[in-house]
């Protein structure tokens, strides 16, 4: 069984978020350690510790958005699925975080387009793939190619509401994305929006899930690495009381 690693790391300072939601790092190594680590046994000394070597620890501060996360309902709008409650990260199915995965290509699309419903009918047919209830649908942009820059934000195409229920009507609720957002870039958004001054422009992937249920993963990684289907997908978040998103380690399970 090969297994892919789909998650981005988490770096101290790195340029793909907008600086608030970056990451601060704090590194002590086995020497800074050492000061921490001694009071914990009175009457211990440097000398005492293998080497003069204490713990390594590092002490972080961070958004539950930074490097690869899942996305709870709770982050899109205060109500989901038509009105009900929305659930925040620690509520969300954990069976949901595992399944059949696919994996849909749109690389090719331009930065800041918006995918519709034939756009995603259209490749199922072409990579003859039928989509079933519970599928994890994981797509592909061209955003991967700035990661590590600040045009990462900037870059991959989204998907937009009609698209987002269209799926969620196949009876997906979990999908992902390796771009910073489901939806286009906001760059790209608020662009549309200064021209044709239409609201429901605003977040529109996002704020599909005022009527239907669903999450998705963000900053996703390696994706081009996989088949169009036939694989695991396992993701599960980190469970943060009443938080809108969970950093995530998922992978792809392709047997063989």
């Amino acid at each position: 069984m090969k297994i892919i690693d789909l998650s981005t790391e988490i770096a101290d300072n790195l340029p793909v978020d907008p600086l608030p939601s970056r990451a601060k790092i704090d590194y002590q190594d086995h020497m800074a350690g050492v000061e921490s680590m001694l009071p914990f046994f009175p009457g211990a000394t440097k000398a005492d510790l293998p080497d003069g070597a204490g713990w390594a620890v590092e002490d972080m501060r961070l958004s539950t958005h930074t490097g690869t996360h899942l996305d709870a309902p709770y982050h899109y709008h205060p109500t989901m699925n038509l009105g009900q409650r929305a659930w925040t990260i620690d509520e969300v199915p954990l069976e949901w975080c595992m399944g059949d995965g696919v994996m849909v290509d749109f690389s090719d699309k331009p930065s800041g387009y918006v995918c519709t419903p034939d756009d995603f009918r259209r490749y199922f047919e072409g990579v003859g793939y039928r989509l079933k209830p519970f599928d994890i649908v994981l797509v592909h942009t061209n955003a991967r190619e700035y990661w590590g820059t600040a045009e990462f934000l900037d870059n991959g195409c989204g998907v937009g509401r009609e698209a987002t229920l269209w799926l969620c009507r196949q009876g997906i609720h979990v999908v992902g994305t390796d771009a910073w957002s489901w939806d286009a870039p906001l760059k790209h958004i608020a662009k549309h929006y200064n021209e044709t001054k239409d609201t429901a422009l605003l977040w529109e992937g996002h704020k599909a899930g005022r009527e239907c249920v669903y999450c998705h993963y963000e900053k996703l990684a390696n994706l081009e690495l996989l088949p169009p289907y036939g694989f695991r997908f396992i993701g599960f978040p980190v469970k943060v009381k009443g938080a809108s998103a969970g950093w995530a380690r998922p992978v792809a399970l392709i047997e063989g």
